[in-house]
């Protein structure tokens, strides 16, 4: 989600405020960067495509547009970009241009939901107050909307294996949650299971299981029914989670106040038993991506100060720490084999750029492994908020989303 499951997020949500800009074009944005062992900058041609609008079935194209305050978060697919709006309203934009292809119009008023947009059954979900709410993403029209029974603080979790997963919760205090389970294509209600969860603490699904943890314990569901097939053995101590491919991790809680964390810890999806396990470097977890070879890619900053941390690169296979990057930044995405943040705020030379870092060579690797650098976006300012959009597939462009003054900007892939 890009992606067919979001993990390592809260289940009561965290909503992106809409993000429309100047759309001014900064100079030398035919070129590349290349960044050097030494961490030095070199600039060298390369072709990208033309900003100009091209015809609405064409491929992705470089363009900026802005968006309106309606317009929170945005996914991008490999066809299209798609944004919710508040109370259940959708809108999908042209790969090509940026322009508005189709919306559909606000439902009702609530607490808004998290956006789910899955490639493979062509929806885009959501939810306001206690309605789910789901767009055919080939027609831009309503697929279904179905009700949530106990859900005063709605959160659309994500998708797998044609099954869309919503948490009903009643009350953030309390580590009582209802999970409901929805066929994608129609909306039919197909299990719910209520139990005792952490808020908090993410949830994951893949292989035909759904992962949940209390705050210390990870129960394994049967997609199809919702009925318990595992738990973790004492001792396991699983805070959050976070998942990628066939991939499962446990990690500290990113929302805790303490200044020790649980350690990194791998675990096998079938039975849930720890797996050996790289050590981690002992600082607050944020968030995490796992690419389908096995490499966690985790943010991790102080206790104390959260603005400044570093993407730590973990290999879950052969377990080891393989690189680490300082950032300012929690924001980071996945595309091919390499990873995508943007550049540290504070550091004036390569700063307001998007990176691109091979996956197992790090920031420091050389030739075909070398990490590249983008132009210099107004998007991509510390000040805008800004977060990446990746499309599906093998992708030569990223969508960067501004939070401040609202636009989106499609990139060619750095």
């Amino acid at each position: 989600m890009r992606r067919t499951w979001l993990a390592g997020v809260p289940l009561v949500g965290l909503i992106l405020a809409g993000c429309s800009g100047s759309g001014s074009t900064p100079s030398g944005e035919s070129h590349r960067t290349t960044v050097s062992a030494s961490g030095t900058p070199s600039t060298s041609p390369s072709a990208s495509p033309s900003a100009s609008p091209s015809a609405a079935g064409a491929g992705w194209n470089a363009w900026t547009a802005n968006y309106s305050a309606a317009e929170g978060r945005c996914e991008a697919t490999a066809h299209q970009v798609v944004c919710r709006t508040g109370s259940g309203g959708f809108v999908g934009r042209s790969r090509s241009t940026g322009e508005v292809t189709w919306s559909v119009p606000p439902a009702g008023r609530g607490k808004d939901a998290e956006l789910v947009v899955d490639s493979a059954s062509e929806r885009a979900v959501t939810g306001s107050g206690k309605t789910l709410r789901a767009a055919n993403l080939r027609t831009g029209k309503v697929a279904w909307t179905r009700p949530l029974a106990d859900a005063s603080i709605p959160t659309v979790l994500g998708a797998a294996d044609g099954t869309v997963y919503a948490v009903e919760n009643p009350d953030v205090n309390v580590r009582i949650v209802t999970l409901a389970a929805f066929r994608m294509s129609d909306g039919k209600s197909l299990w719910s299971r209520t139990f005792h969860a952490d808020s908090y603490g993410g949830v994951a699904a893949f292989g035909g299981r759904v992962y949940t943890t209390d705050g210390t314990k990870v129960t394994a569901r049967d997609a199809r029914t919702g009925d318990a097939v595992a738990t973790t053995p004492k001792g396991v101590e699983c805070a959050n989670l976070i998942s990628g491919a066939h991939y499962l991790v446990c990690t500290g809680s990113p929302y805790s106040a303490g200044d020790v964390f649980p350690p990194l810890q791998r675990l096998a999806p079938d039975t849930l038993r720890p797996m050996k396990t790289a050590e981690d470097t002992g600082d607050k977890p944020e968030r995490g991506v796992i690419s389908s070879d096995g490499v966690l890619v985790l943010y991790e900053a102080n206790a104390e100060d959260s603005s400044a941390g570093s993407w730590n690169a973990y290999d879950l296979v052969h377990p080891k720490r393989l690189w680490s990057y300082d950032d300012t930044t929690e924001e980071g995405e996945l595309a091919g084999d390499r990873f995508l943040t943007f550049t540290p705020r504070n550091d004036a030379a390569v700063r307001d750029r998007v990176i691109s870092i091979d996956l197992h060579a790090g920031p420091k690797g050389t030739g075909d492994a070398a990490p590249h650098l983008s132009p210099r976006y107004s998007q991509a300012r510390g000040g805008e908020y800004p977060r990446l959009a990746v499309p599906g597939g093998d992708p030569d462009h990223v969508v960067v989303q501004a939070g401040t003054h609202r636009s989106l900007r499609s990139i060619p892939l750095p």
